[in-house]
Protein backbone atom coordinates (compact mmCIF):
# COMPACT_ATOMS: atom_id res chain seq x y z
CA UNK A 1 0.00 0.00 0.00
CA UNK A 2 3.09 2.31 0.41
CA UNK A 3 3.88 1.97 -2.70
CA UNK A 4 0.30 2.73 -3.93
CA UNK A 5 -0.30 5.58 -1.42
CA UNK A 6 2.97 7.52 -2.66
CA UNK A 7 1.21 6.84 -6.29
CA UNK A 8 -1.89 8.33 -5.40
CA UNK A 9 -0.09 11.59 -3.34
CA UNK A 10 1.73 12.48 -6.73
CA UNK A 11 -1.09 12.56 -7.99
CA UNK A 12 -2.94 14.60 -5.75
CA UNK A 13 -0.40 17.22 -5.69
CA UNK A 14 -0.82 17.31 -9.57
CA UNK A 15 -4.68 18.28 -9.27
CA UNK A 16 -3.81 21.30 -6.74
CA UNK A 17 -2.30 22.44 -10.38
CA UNK A 18 -5.59 22.33 -11.73
CA UNK A 19 -6.86 26.45 -11.00
CA UNK A 20 -10.23 27.71 -12.11
CA UNK A 21 -12.96 26.26 -13.71
CA UNK A 22 -16.04 26.38 -16.02
CA UNK A 23 -19.88 25.41 -15.20
CA UNK A 24 -19.02 21.62 -16.49
CA UNK A 25 -15.50 21.48 -17.08
CA UNK A 26 -11.69 22.44 -15.47
CA UNK A 27 -9.78 24.69 -17.59
CA UNK A 28 -6.65 23.31 -19.08
CA UNK A 29 -3.80 23.33 -15.54
CA UNK A 30 -1.73 25.84 -15.82
CA UNK A 31 1.81 24.89 -15.07
CA UNK A 32 3.01 26.60 -12.28
CA UNK A 33 6.29 25.66 -9.84
CA UNK A 34 3.89 24.44 -7.40
CA UNK A 35 0.74 25.36 -5.93
CA UNK A 36 0.72 24.66 -1.82
CA UNK A 37 -2.68 23.58 -0.29
CA UNK A 38 -2.91 26.83 1.52
CA UNK A 39 -3.72 28.67 -1.67
CA UNK A 40 -6.08 25.42 -3.25
CA UNK A 41 -8.09 25.08 0.00
CA UNK A 42 -7.69 29.32 0.71
CA UNK A 43 -11.33 30.46 -1.38
CA UNK A 44 -14.09 28.36 -2.20
CA UNK A 45 -12.78 28.60 -5.73
CA UNK A 46 -10.29 27.17 -5.71
CA UNK A 47 -11.83 23.82 -3.95
CA UNK A 48 -14.12 23.74 -6.58
CA UNK A 49 -11.42 23.66 -9.29
CA UNK A 50 -9.89 20.86 -7.18
CA UNK A 51 -13.54 18.95 -7.35
CA UNK A 52 -13.61 19.62 -10.79
CA UNK A 53 -9.99 18.14 -10.72
CA UNK A 54 -11.40 15.20 -9.50
CA UNK A 55 -14.75 14.96 -11.18
CA UNK A 56 -12.32 14.81 -14.63
CA UNK A 57 -11.25 11.06 -13.10
CA UNK A 58 -14.82 9.45 -13.48
CA UNK A 59 -14.08 9.90 -17.27
CA UNK A 60 -10.00 9.12 -17.68
CA UNK A 61 -8.26 6.45 -19.41
CA UNK A 62 -6.92 5.79 -15.99
CA UNK A 63 -3.07 4.63 -15.46
CA UNK A 64 -0.79 4.09 -12.81
CA UNK A 65 2.72 2.03 -13.44
CA UNK A 66 0.75 -1.28 -11.96
CA UNK A 67 -2.54 -0.94 -13.58
CA UNK A 68 -1.27 0.93 -17.21
CA UNK A 69 -4.08 2.26 -19.26
CA UNK A 70 -6.39 -0.37 -21.04
CA UNK A 71 -9.40 -0.11 -22.98
CA UNK A 72 -11.23 -1.94 -19.77
CA UNK A 73 -10.12 -0.23 -17.65
CA UNK A 74 -10.69 3.70 -17.76
CA UNK A 75 -13.04 4.66 -15.19
CA UNK A 76 -16.02 4.32 -13.08
CA UNK A 77 -17.80 3.28 -16.88
CA UNK A 78 -15.35 0.44 -17.11
CA UNK A 79 -16.54 -1.01 -13.62
CA UNK A 80 -19.86 -1.11 -14.16
CA UNK A 81 -20.19 -2.21 -18.06
CA UNK A 82 -17.97 -5.49 -16.36
CA UNK A 83 -20.72 -6.23 -13.83
CA UNK A 84 -23.40 -5.41 -16.92
CA UNK A 85 -21.66 -8.25 -18.85
CA UNK A 86 -21.50 -11.26 -15.94
CA UNK A 87 -25.16 -11.36 -16.16
CA UNK A 88 -27.81 -12.84 -18.12
CA UNK A 89 -29.35 -9.91 -20.52
CA UNK A 90 -25.59 -8.54 -22.09
CA UNK A 91 -23.56 -10.93 -24.62
CA UNK A 92 -20.29 -10.16 -25.68
CA UNK A 93 -17.96 -11.09 -28.46
CA UNK A 94 -14.35 -12.16 -28.12
CA UNK A 95 -13.49 -8.39 -27.28
CA UNK A 96 -12.20 -6.15 -24.29
CA UNK A 97 -14.16 -6.93 -20.99
CA UNK A 98 -14.22 -10.73 -22.94
CA UNK A 99 -13.02 -12.17 -19.26
CA UNK A 100 -15.37 -10.28 -17.11
CA UNK A 101 -18.38 -12.06 -19.91
CA UNK A 102 -16.60 -15.22 -19.25
CA UNK A 103 -17.11 -14.51 -15.00
CA UNK A 104 -13.48 -15.83 -14.98
CA UNK A 105 -11.47 -11.96 -14.13
CA UNK A 106 -10.77 -12.56 -10.56
CA UNK A 107 -7.25 -13.65 -9.60
CA UNK A 108 -5.13 -11.26 -7.73
CA UNK A 109 -2.64 -10.63 -10.90
CA UNK A 110 -5.53 -10.02 -13.49
CA UNK A 111 -5.91 -6.26 -14.76
CA UNK A 112 -9.53 -5.84 -13.13
CA UNK A 113 -8.30 -7.05 -9.77
CA UNK A 114 -5.59 -4.41 -9.88
CA UNK A 115 -7.76 -1.53 -11.64
CA UNK A 116 -11.12 -1.29 -9.77
CA UNK A 117 -8.51 -1.51 -6.52
CA UNK A 118 -6.14 1.34 -7.61
CA UNK A 119 -9.00 3.29 -9.54
CA UNK A 120 -11.23 3.34 -6.19
CA UNK A 121 -8.75 4.08 -3.69
CA UNK A 122 -7.04 6.56 -5.98
CA UNK A 123 -10.76 8.42 -5.39
CA UNK A 124 -11.15 7.45 -2.04
CA UNK A 125 -7.71 9.58 -1.69
CA UNK A 126 -8.77 12.37 -3.56
CA UNK A 127 -11.56 12.73 -1.22
CA UNK A 128 -9.61 12.61 1.65
CA UNK A 129 -7.50 15.17 0.78
CA UNK A 130 -10.39 17.33 0.04
CA UNK A 131 -12.26 16.78 3.59
CA UNK A 132 -8.65 17.21 5.46
CA UNK A 133 -8.01 20.73 2.83
CA UNK A 134 -11.92 21.78 3.65
CA UNK A 135 -11.91 21.33 7.34
CA UNK A 136 -8.13 22.47 8.26
CA UNK A 137 -9.16 25.88 6.40
CA UNK A 138 -8.58 28.88 7.43
CA UNK A 139 -10.10 30.57 4.98
CA UNK A 140 -13.19 29.53 4.29
CA UNK A 141 -16.51 30.00 6.65
CA UNK A 142 -18.31 27.41 8.04
CA UNK A 143 -21.24 27.36 5.84
CA UNK A 144 -18.55 26.71 2.72
CA UNK A 145 -16.78 24.21 4.65
CA UNK A 146 -19.66 22.01 5.71
CA UNK A 147 -21.21 22.19 2.38
CA UNK A 148 -17.45 21.08 0.47
CA UNK A 149 -15.95 18.51 3.27
CA UNK A 150 -20.06 16.59 2.36
CA UNK A 151 -18.85 16.28 -0.96
CA UNK A 152 -15.78 14.79 0.08
CA UNK A 153 -17.49 12.25 2.28
CA UNK A 154 -19.84 11.08 -0.82
CA UNK A 155 -17.44 10.82 -2.87
CA UNK A 156 -15.23 8.53 -0.16
CA UNK A 157 -18.65 6.75 0.45
CA UNK A 158 -19.50 5.88 -2.78
CA UNK A 159 -16.05 4.72 -3.74
CA UNK A 160 -15.71 2.83 -0.70
CA UNK A 161 -18.75 0.78 -1.48
CA UNK A 162 -18.02 -0.12 -5.01
CA UNK A 163 -14.98 -1.66 -3.20
CA UNK A 164 -16.98 -3.76 -1.29
CA UNK A 165 -19.58 -4.52 -3.83
CA UNK A 166 -16.21 -5.83 -5.99
CA UNK A 167 -14.38 -7.61 -3.12
CA UNK A 168 -16.48 -9.37 -0.72
CA UNK A 169 -19.44 -11.20 -0.43
CA UNK A 170 -22.65 -9.46 -0.18
CA UNK A 171 -23.56 -7.64 3.09
CA UNK A 172 -25.84 -10.65 4.90
CA UNK A 173 -23.19 -13.72 4.32
CA UNK A 174 -20.49 -12.27 6.99
CA UNK A 175 -20.24 -8.84 8.43
CA UNK A 176 -16.85 -10.16 9.84
CA UNK A 177 -15.54 -11.42 6.29
CA UNK A 178 -12.37 -9.53 5.22
CA UNK A 179 -12.78 -5.85 3.55
CA UNK A 180 -10.98 -3.32 1.55
CA UNK A 181 -9.01 -1.33 4.59
CA UNK A 182 -10.20 1.92 5.54
CA UNK A 183 -8.27 5.12 4.73
CA UNK A 184 -10.02 8.45 6.31
CA UNK A 185 -6.85 10.79 5.85
CA UNK A 186 -4.46 10.92 2.70
CA UNK A 187 -1.49 8.73 3.79
CA UNK A 188 1.36 6.86 2.64
CA UNK A 189 0.97 3.90 5.41
CA UNK A 190 -0.79 1.08 4.57
CA UNK A 191 -3.65 -0.25 7.07
CA UNK A 192 -5.33 -3.79 7.91
CA UNK A 193 -8.78 -5.27 6.62
CA UNK A 194 -11.69 -3.95 7.77
CA UNK A 195 -14.69 -6.17 7.98
CA UNK A 196 -17.81 -5.74 6.08
CA UNK A 197 -19.65 -4.52 8.89
CA UNK A 198 -17.00 -2.14 9.59
CA UNK A 199 -16.76 -0.68 6.40
CA UNK A 200 -20.83 -0.76 5.30
CA UNK A 201 -21.01 1.36 8.65
CA UNK A 202 -18.19 3.95 7.79
CA UNK A 203 -19.88 4.25 4.19
CA UNK A 204 -23.34 4.69 6.07
CA UNK A 205 -21.66 7.25 8.79
CA UNK A 206 -20.61 9.14 5.33
CA UNK A 207 -23.15 8.79 3.17
CA UNK A 208 -25.63 10.48 6.35
CA UNK A 209 -22.72 13.57 6.23
CA UNK A 210 -22.99 13.61 2.87
CA UNK A 211 -26.99 14.05 2.76
CA UNK A 212 -26.66 16.85 5.59
CA UNK A 213 -24.23 19.05 4.50
CA UNK A 214 -25.01 19.09 1.02
CA UNK A 215 -27.31 21.57 -0.65
CA UNK A 216 -29.36 21.04 -4.18
CA UNK A 217 -27.01 23.72 -5.79
CA UNK A 218 -23.99 22.27 -8.03
CA UNK A 219 -22.15 23.44 -10.72
CA UNK A 220 -23.92 20.84 -13.34
CA UNK A 221 -25.46 17.26 -13.33
CA UNK A 222 -21.34 15.55 -13.49
CA UNK A 223 -20.79 16.82 -9.46
CA UNK A 224 -22.63 15.59 -6.71
CA UNK A 225 -25.58 17.21 -4.76
CA UNK A 226 -27.73 16.48 -1.79
CA UNK A 227 -30.19 14.38 -4.17
CA UNK A 228 -26.93 12.60 -5.86
CA UNK A 229 -25.83 11.91 -2.04
CA UNK A 230 -29.56 10.45 -1.17
CA UNK A 231 -29.06 7.77 -4.32
CA UNK A 232 -26.32 6.49 -3.44
CA UNK A 233 -27.37 5.55 0.05
CA UNK A 234 -30.52 4.53 -1.15
CA UNK A 235 -28.34 1.53 -3.05
CA UNK A 236 -26.13 1.04 0.25
CA UNK A 237 -29.52 0.84 2.32
CA UNK A 238 -30.49 -1.78 -0.38
CA UNK A 239 -27.58 -3.74 0.33
CA UNK A 240 -27.97 -3.73 3.57
CA UNK A 241 -31.90 -4.58 3.68
CA UNK A 242 -32.40 -1.01 5.54
CA UNK A 243 -35.49 -0.77 3.50
CA UNK A 244 -37.21 2.39 5.70
CA UNK A 245 -34.03 4.10 4.68
CA UNK A 246 -33.97 3.16 1.48
CA UNK A 247 -37.41 4.17 0.39
CA UNK A 248 -36.71 7.60 1.99
CA UNK A 249 -33.67 8.28 0.34
CA UNK A 250 -34.51 7.23 -3.31
CA UNK A 251 -37.81 9.38 -2.60
CA UNK A 252 -35.72 12.16 -1.47
CA UNK A 253 -33.48 11.64 -3.96
CA UNK A 254 -35.61 11.71 -7.69
CA UNK A 255 -37.68 14.61 -5.70
CA UNK A 256 -40.91 12.58 -4.75
CA UNK A 257 -43.01 13.19 -8.29
CA UNK A 258 -42.42 10.00 -10.01
CA UNK A 259 -44.82 11.41 -13.23
CA UNK A 260 -42.40 14.88 -12.65
CA UNK A 261 -39.32 12.73 -13.53
CA UNK A 262 -39.86 10.42 -16.06
CA UNK A 263 -39.44 11.46 -19.78
CA UNK A 264 -40.20 8.36 -22.03
CA UNK A 265 -39.49 10.31 -25.48
CA UNK A 266 -35.59 10.84 -24.71
CA UNK A 267 -35.38 7.16 -23.83
CA UNK A 268 -34.35 6.59 -27.67
CA UNK A 269 -32.17 9.66 -28.04
CA UNK A 270 -29.13 7.94 -27.27
CA UNK A 271 -28.01 7.98 -23.31
CA UNK A 272 -25.41 10.37 -24.08
CA UNK A 273 -27.12 13.68 -22.79
CA UNK A 274 -26.42 13.96 -19.20
CA UNK A 275 -29.10 16.99 -19.29
CA UNK A 276 -32.30 14.85 -19.83
CA UNK A 277 -34.35 15.13 -16.91
CA UNK A 278 -33.85 11.80 -15.98
CA UNK A 279 -30.40 12.09 -15.27
CA UNK A 280 -29.95 12.64 -11.39
CA UNK A 281 -25.66 12.19 -11.88
CA UNK A 282 -24.17 11.72 -15.25
CA UNK A 283 -20.43 11.89 -15.86
CA UNK A 284 -20.16 14.33 -19.08
CA UNK A 285 -17.51 14.35 -21.87
CA UNK A 286 -17.07 16.78 -24.41
CA UNK A 287 -15.18 15.37 -27.86
CA UNK A 288 -11.80 17.33 -26.85
CA UNK A 289 -11.63 16.02 -22.97
CA UNK A 290 -13.28 12.58 -24.35
CA UNK A 291 -12.46 8.70 -22.99
CA UNK A 292 -12.91 8.25 -26.52
CA UNK A 293 -13.39 4.43 -27.88
CA UNK A 294 -12.76 3.56 -23.47
CA UNK A 295 -16.34 5.36 -23.18
CA UNK A 296 -18.25 1.92 -22.79
CA UNK A 297 -21.13 1.05 -22.33
CA UNK A 298 -21.64 3.21 -25.87
CA UNK A 299 -18.52 2.56 -27.42
CA UNK A 300 -19.13 -1.29 -27.07
CA UNK A 301 -22.90 -1.81 -27.54
CA UNK A 302 -23.43 0.80 -30.80
CA UNK A 303 -23.79 -1.25 -34.23
CA UNK A 304 -24.55 1.89 -36.24
CA UNK A 305 -21.39 3.78 -36.00
CA UNK A 306 -17.26 2.29 -35.92
CA UNK A 307 -16.80 1.21 -32.62
CA UNK A 308 -16.02 -1.98 -31.07
CA UNK A 309 -19.63 -2.68 -31.51
CA UNK A 310 -18.85 -6.14 -29.71
CA UNK A 311 -22.23 -6.45 -27.28
CA UNK A 312 -25.52 -8.37 -28.27
CA UNK A 313 -28.35 -8.94 -27.04
CA UNK A 314 -29.59 -12.05 -25.47
CA UNK A 315 -33.10 -13.07 -26.89
CA UNK A 316 -34.54 -14.39 -23.96
CA UNK A 317 -33.92 -10.90 -22.61
CA UNK A 318 -35.83 -9.03 -25.79
CA UNK A 319 -38.41 -11.27 -25.19
CA UNK A 320 -39.56 -9.79 -22.19
CA UNK A 321 -40.44 -6.29 -23.95
CA UNK A 322 -44.20 -5.70 -25.38
CA UNK A 323 -43.84 -4.39 -29.02
CA UNK A 324 -45.25 -0.82 -27.49
CA UNK A 325 -42.35 -0.64 -24.77
CA UNK A 326 -40.16 2.28 -25.53
CA UNK A 327 -37.68 0.53 -23.92
CA UNK A 328 -37.63 -1.99 -26.78
CA UNK A 329 -35.57 -0.39 -29.14
CA UNK A 330 -33.90 -3.53 -30.80
CA UNK A 331 -32.92 -4.72 -34.20
CA UNK A 332 -31.77 -7.87 -35.81
CA UNK A 333 -28.06 -7.17 -36.13
CA UNK A 334 -27.85 -8.35 -40.02
CA UNK A 335 -30.11 -10.02 -42.64
CA UNK A 336 -27.47 -12.52 -43.00
CA UNK A 337 -27.65 -13.88 -39.95
CA UNK A 338 -31.19 -15.92 -39.83
CA UNK A 339 -30.42 -18.50 -37.22
CA UNK A 340 -32.14 -16.93 -33.76
CA UNK A 341 -29.50 -18.99 -31.72
CA UNK A 342 -26.54 -17.02 -33.22
CA UNK A 343 -25.49 -14.75 -30.31
CA UNK A 344 -24.92 -11.88 -32.45
CA UNK A 345 -28.81 -11.97 -33.45
CA UNK A 346 -29.91 -9.09 -31.40
CA UNK A 347 -28.17 -5.76 -30.87
CA UNK A 348 -29.83 -2.38 -29.37
CA UNK A 349 -29.77 0.58 -30.58
CA UNK A 350 -30.21 2.21 -26.62
CA UNK A 351 -26.32 3.53 -26.70
CA UNK A 352 -25.25 5.93 -29.08
CA UNK A 353 -21.71 6.21 -29.48
CA UNK A 354 -19.66 9.61 -29.38
CA UNK A 355 -16.09 11.50 -28.55
CA UNK A 356 -18.66 13.61 -26.88
CA UNK A 357 -21.40 11.00 -25.48
CA UNK A 358 -22.19 11.56 -21.74
CA UNK A 359 -22.51 8.51 -19.01
CA UNK A 360 -25.17 7.75 -16.79
CA UNK A 361 -24.46 6.95 -13.23
CA UNK A 362 -27.60 7.48 -11.43
CA UNK A 363 -31.10 7.76 -12.88
CA UNK A 364 -34.54 8.44 -11.73
CA UNK A 365 -36.07 5.57 -12.88
CA UNK A 366 -33.84 3.45 -10.74
CA UNK A 367 -35.00 5.31 -7.58
CA UNK A 368 -38.44 5.05 -8.26
CA UNK A 369 -38.01 1.20 -8.36
CA UNK A 370 -35.62 1.31 -5.24
CA UNK A 371 -38.79 2.92 -3.31
CA UNK A 372 -41.46 0.60 -4.95
CA UNK A 373 -39.06 -2.36 -3.67
CA UNK A 374 -38.84 -0.83 -0.65
CA UNK A 375 -42.39 -0.86 0.13
CA UNK A 376 -43.57 -3.30 -0.47
CA UNK A 377 -40.59 -5.31 1.88
CA UNK A 378 -41.99 -2.87 4.07
CA UNK A 379 -45.71 -4.49 3.03
CA UNK A 380 -46.91 -1.76 1.08
CA UNK A 381 -48.04 -3.49 -1.71
CA UNK A 382 -50.05 -0.65 -2.85
CA UNK A 383 -47.72 1.66 -2.65
CA UNK A 384 -45.16 -0.53 -4.77
CA UNK A 385 -48.05 -1.41 -6.84
CA UNK A 386 -48.41 1.92 -7.53
CA UNK A 387 -44.75 3.36 -8.37
CA UNK A 388 -44.22 0.42 -10.49
CA UNK A 389 -47.11 1.11 -12.72
CA UNK A 390 -46.68 4.83 -13.22
CA UNK A 391 -42.49 3.84 -14.59
CA UNK A 392 -44.35 1.05 -16.88
CA UNK A 393 -47.16 2.97 -18.05
CA UNK A 394 -44.90 5.93 -18.91
CA UNK A 395 -42.56 3.27 -20.93
CA UNK A 396 -45.31 1.40 -22.76
CA UNK A 397 -48.70 3.07 -23.12
CA UNK A 398 -50.41 -0.62 -22.53
CA UNK A 399 -49.00 -1.43 -19.75
CA UNK A 400 -51.23 -3.13 -17.55
CA UNK A 401 -50.86 -2.99 -13.74
CA UNK A 402 -49.96 -5.77 -11.68
CA UNK A 403 -51.97 -8.05 -9.22
CA UNK A 404 -49.11 -9.49 -8.25
CA UNK A 405 -48.30 -9.05 -4.07
CA UNK A 406 -45.32 -9.75 -2.13
CA UNK A 407 -42.26 -11.95 -3.85
CA UNK A 408 -44.17 -12.06 -6.68
CA UNK A 409 -44.25 -8.45 -6.65
CA UNK A 410 -40.56 -8.25 -6.07
CA UNK A 411 -39.90 -10.62 -8.79
CA UNK A 412 -41.21 -7.92 -11.22
CA UNK A 413 -40.10 -4.65 -9.58
CA UNK A 414 -36.79 -6.83 -10.31
CA UNK A 415 -37.51 -7.54 -13.71
CA UNK A 416 -38.44 -4.10 -14.80
CA UNK A 417 -35.13 -2.57 -13.16
CA UNK A 418 -32.94 -4.97 -15.55
CA UNK A 419 -35.44 -3.96 -18.67
CA UNK A 420 -35.19 -0.40 -17.90
CA UNK A 421 -31.25 0.27 -16.32
CA UNK A 422 -29.60 -2.89 -18.66
CA UNK A 423 -25.82 -1.57 -19.74
CA UNK A 424 -25.78 1.28 -17.91
CA UNK A 425 -24.83 0.32 -14.39
CA UNK A 426 -24.71 -3.76 -13.96
CA UNK A 427 -27.95 -3.76 -12.31
CA UNK A 428 -28.96 -7.88 -13.13
CA UNK A 429 -25.69 -8.48 -11.15
CA UNK A 430 -26.26 -5.87 -8.22
CA UNK A 431 -29.53 -7.64 -7.16
CA UNK A 432 -28.44 -11.06 -7.76
CA UNK A 433 -25.40 -10.58 -5.37
CA UNK A 434 -27.48 -8.38 -2.93
CA UNK A 435 -30.06 -10.70 -2.73
CA UNK A 436 -27.97 -14.14 -3.06
CA UNK A 437 -29.39 -15.06 -5.89
CA UNK A 438 -27.58 -17.03 -8.69
CA UNK A 439 -27.65 -15.94 -12.60
CA UNK A 440 -28.45 -18.89 -14.83
CA UNK A 441 -27.35 -18.13 -18.33
CA UNK A 442 -29.76 -18.80 -21.00
CA UNK A 443 -31.07 -18.24 -24.47
CA UNK A 444 -28.21 -17.81 -27.31
CA UNK A 445 -25.12 -16.96 -25.12
CA UNK A 446 -21.63 -17.64 -26.56
CA UNK A 447 -20.70 -18.94 -23.20
CA UNK A 448 -23.53 -19.87 -21.75
CA UNK A 449 -24.15 -22.17 -18.62
CA UNK A 450 -19.72 -22.50 -17.88
CA UNK A 451 -20.36 -18.71 -16.88
CA UNK A 452 -23.73 -19.07 -14.88
CA UNK A 453 -23.68 -17.73 -11.10
CA UNK A 454 -24.95 -19.45 -8.16
CA UNK A 455 -26.16 -17.88 -5.39
CA UNK A 456 -23.20 -16.47 -3.50
CA UNK A 457 -20.79 -17.53 -6.01
CA UNK A 458 -17.24 -16.63 -5.48
CA UNK A 459 -17.32 -15.26 -8.39
CA UNK A 460 -18.96 -12.53 -7.42
CA UNK A 461 -16.38 -11.37 -5.69
CA UNK A 462 -12.66 -10.54 -6.63
CA UNK A 463 -9.54 -11.49 -4.92
CA UNK A 464 -7.14 -9.07 -3.77
CA UNK A 465 -4.71 -7.67 -5.51
CA UNK A 466 -1.45 -9.07 -5.64
CA UNK A 467 0.17 -5.50 -5.56
CA UNK A 468 -1.28 -4.61 -2.52
CA UNK A 469 -0.65 -7.74 -0.76
CA UNK A 470 3.26 -7.34 -1.54
CA UNK A 471 3.14 -3.52 -0.61
CA UNK A 472 0.96 -3.47 2.61
CA UNK A 473 2.76 -5.50 5.03
CA UNK A 474 -0.71 -5.76 7.66
CA UNK A 475 -2.62 -7.77 4.82
CA UNK A 476 -1.84 -11.26 5.29
CA UNK A 477 -0.30 -13.17 2.96
CA UNK A 478 -2.63 -15.50 2.46
CA UNK A 479 -5.34 -13.35 2.35
CA UNK A 480 -6.91 -15.12 -0.84
CA UNK A 481 -6.46 -18.64 -0.02
CA UNK A 482 -10.66 -19.67 -0.30
CA UNK A 483 -11.49 -16.16 -1.40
Amino acid sequence: MKNLISKICIATMALFLMVGCSKEFLDEPVPTDGVSPEVVFGSRKGVEAFISGIMREFREQFSTTDTPSATDTAGLNSIFFARSVKGNDLILANNWFGSDYENNNREPTYRRTKFVWTYCYFMINQANTLIQGVEGSSALGDADKKELAAYGYALRGFFYHQLVLDYCPSYSVDLNYPAPPIYTEPTKTGKAMSTVGELYKFIESDLIKAVDGLTSDRLGKSYINKNVANGILAEVYQVMGNWSGAATAANASYGGNPTAVLNSAGYRSGFDDYTNIEWIWGSAQRSDQSNYYYNAPASMMDHMVPSYACGFINRDFVSLFSPTDVRGYFQKKSASITDVNDYRYWITRKFAFSFSGDNAIIRTPEMILIEAEAKVRLGDDNGGHALLYILQKNRDVNAIKSTATGSALIDEILVERRKELYGENGIEWFDAKRLRRGITRTGNHRVGAVASLTADDKRFFLKIPQVEIDANPLIPKDINNNR
